[in-house]
């Protein structure tokens, strides 16, 4: 049996409506390509039958609700397009807004926050440091970088950041405009505080006095600024 692109798609999507049928039947929520699939076929079949544009557009809008899908699903279809074969030829049917999203309808790649502030680094010990870029253009720190092993040409006390971070949000970062001193506050890093790369000082465990010093020694053979004086600490 030969059979051409469109024969060959029109069985790929009456199988997957078949699946959706399936999981309908068993009250399993629907996935966005199964509700596509399943909302299609039901398109395609209709103009076979020859019923009637307007009739088949009215129809395919009422098919499914939004707790038959999966959470997201009915904000993500917002058009359905079906060429669709009638008895006097070929024509397209848009399917506007298919699933009428019910009353706490998630959004697809919704970010759900608390109703209540989050607190950064919450009674967590910090130091906070003059930073002055003795460099001729901008430096940016990110937020997960051990700060001990920022650009050389930074000056700050590095003894007072050994084992620490900007206490700053996640993927945030600060920029050091040359010549112009500003002040950063530094958190202990975490967990197993193990640091590895950055600038291929430590490579090792933080709390290991010999990594400690092993680090020292290759800052000041590679030129890095390692004394300055800390603003403030705060506990």
């Amino acid at each position: 049996m030969n059979l051409t692109p469109t024969e060959l798609e029109r069985l790929t999507i009456f199988t997957a409506a078949e699946f959706a049928r399936r999981n309908l039947a068993q009250g399993v929520l629907l996935s966005h390509p199964e509700a596509v699939a399943y909302i299609s076929d039901e398109v395609l079949l209709a103009a076979r039958r020859d019923m009637p544009y307007a009739e088949i557009r009215n129809m395919a809008g009422s098919l499914l609700r939004a707790d038959q899908v999966m959470p997201g699903v009915a904000s993500m279809v917002r058009l359905i397009a079906v060429d669709a074969s009638f008895e006097e030829g070929t024509k397209m049917i848009a399917i506007f807004d298919p699933i009428a999203a019910g009353k706490d309808e998630r959004i697809a790649g919704e970010i759900l926050t608390s109703d209540e502030p989050i607190q950064l680094f919450d009674d967590a010990p910090t130091v906070t440091l003059r930073v002055l870029n003795m460099g001729d253009r901008d430096i940016q720190v990110r937020s997960h970088s051990h700060f001990f092993e920022a650009n050389s040409a930074l000056q700050f006390d590095r003894a007072a950041s050994w084992g620490r971070k900007l206490a700053i949000h996640s993927g945030g970062g600060v920029r050091f405009e040359p010549g112009i001193a500003t002040v950063v506050e530094l958190v202990a890093i975490g967990g197993d505080r193990v640091v590895q790369g950055f600038a291929g000082l430590v490579d090792g465990a933080l709390d290991d006095e010999a990594v400690r010093q092993a680090a020292f020694a290759r800052a000041e053979s590679q030129g890095y600024f390692l004394n300055d004086t800390p603003v403030s600490e705060a506990q």
